[in-house]
């Protein structure tokens, strides 16, 4: 058995190393390479020793424990970023750059909830400072009725 196959084979599928750095790139396994990782254990697993269907349906048990934990972060973002809608919010834009506005809207982008801030999309750890929206009473009292 060789493992530098297994291994030439992963790097063709993955040409990035665990030295490799690039912007924006998330060391996150999904179901498809825990399978994968799965099936290519299975093939170089040692015939006379091999793994046990226990230790198999533990870890395929952590990994879809851990699914639904990912899943739960998500949804828990978007209940805190729904919650500062209608809300004002101070932003940082980037290290020498702040603004503000009321969050106008909610969007997932790349599994991840986003604001919506004059016009613009921000990630919610840009979020520095939330107060809520004055509304002043006079301009309501004013305002015609809608029909």
């Amino acid at each position: 058995m060789s493992t530098p196959a297994v291994n030439s084979a992963t790097h063709a599928a993955n040409p990035f190393t665990s030295t490799d750095s690039v912007s924006g790139m998330q060391n996150i396994l999904n179901q498809k390479d825990f399978l994968q990782l799965l099936v290519t254990q299975m093939q170089n697993q040692n015939p006379l020793s091999p793994q046990s269907d226990t230790q198999m349906a533990a870890e395929m048990a952590q990994f879809a424990s851990l699914q639904q934990s990912s899943d739960m972060s998500t949804s828990l973002g978007m209940l805190q970023a729904d919650s500062l809608l209608g809300s004002t919010v101070t932003l940082q834009v980037d290290p020498n750059t702040i603004t503000a506005g009321v969050v106008q809207g909610v969007v997932l982008q790349n599994g991840k909830p986003q604001i919506l801030v004059n016009g613009a999309t921000y990630n919610l750890n840009q979020v520095v400072a939330v107060v809520p929206t004055v509304v002043d009473p006079t301009a309501a009292a004013t305002a015609p009725a809608a029909q």
